[in-house]
């Protein structure tokens, strides 16, 4: 079932409680939401028997961006959706009422690669947990005596269509687990790998500088020492003259202190 009409995605359409499928005369409880404010919008369905029709509630209307189904009834399956006078809407949600008496409760929305999900069979009569097995597109994936089967970190690889059957109760209806790519990379780690190279040239650009200032410098420092030399060697000449006429005159004195 299609939304017929279309519209830029600007919300998202939250549903209490978090699973697609129910059983017959539940209550369900869905909200738009836009960045914390619900204001404008308005919840918006397809079912088999109405196109385009704004969610009913059985409670006093306080609010159009939300919508409570008190008693679901078998023809209030089909897909939900928020919507705005601008034309904006949310992402859709495909609600399955049974009269079955088994149903599968799986996310309703669409899960990010990484994360854990968990799926349970529920039998509409009994509350304690019953050997189920889980189906992924048809396939038997596994089986658990707890009623509950986890996948650890799901993949784009476990998108599907799911279902579930408890032995001697009955078989769930099917439900599509949608598998977003992961997170992308922040804007730090982007910044990062762009100032890498940057950082990488000015090192280079500035070690060469160094090197250009050491070789102009050291050609300075060896003019200067060589002209220093040949200062040095000037001056320690009158030197040693002066300590050679100061021989004798150290020799006398020691000379008439013996005596």
């Amino acid at each position: 079932m299609e939304i017929t009409t279309l519209c830029a995605v600007m919300a998202s359409l939250r549903v209490l409680p978090d699973r697609s499928q129910f059983f017959l005369f539940e209550s369900v409880f869905l909200s738009c939401e836009q960045h914390g404010n619900s204001s404008g919008w308005t919840v918006m369905r397809n079912t088999s028997t109405q196109i385009n029709e704004k969610c009913p509630t059985l409670w006093e209307k306080r609010n159009e961006s939300d919508c409570i189904i008190d008693d679901l009834l078998a023809l209030d399956s089909g897909v939900y959706w928020c919507e705005s006078g601008a034309g904006e809407c949310s992402n859709t949600v495909d609600i399955t009422v049974t009269a079955g008496s088994v149903i599968l409760e799986s996310p309703v929305l669409p899960v990010m690669e990484g994360e854990a999900v968990t799926f349970r069979c529920r039998d509409e009569t009994t509350s304690s947990n019953l050997t189920a097995d889980f189906y992924q597109d048809k396939l038997l994936i596994g089986s658990s005596s707890t009623g509950t089967f986890t996948i650890e970190s799901v993949s784009k690889s476990d998108e599907g269509l799911y279902k579930c059957n408890i032995s001697g109760v009955g078989e769930s209806t099917e439900s599509w687990l949608t598998v977003r790519a992961g997170h992308p990379p922040s804007s730090n780690f982007h910044l990062v790998y762009v100032l890498l190279p940057v950082v990488g040239v000015c090192a280079f650009l500035i070690s060469l500088m160094l090197l250009g200032l050491w070789r102009s410098h050291k050609g300075k420092v060896d003019s200067a020492v060589s002209y220093t030399d040949v200062s040095i060697i000037s001056a320690v000449k009158p030197h040693r003259i002066r300590d050679l006429d100061s021989g004798p005159t150290f020799y006398s004195t020691l000379n008439l202190d013996a005596i």
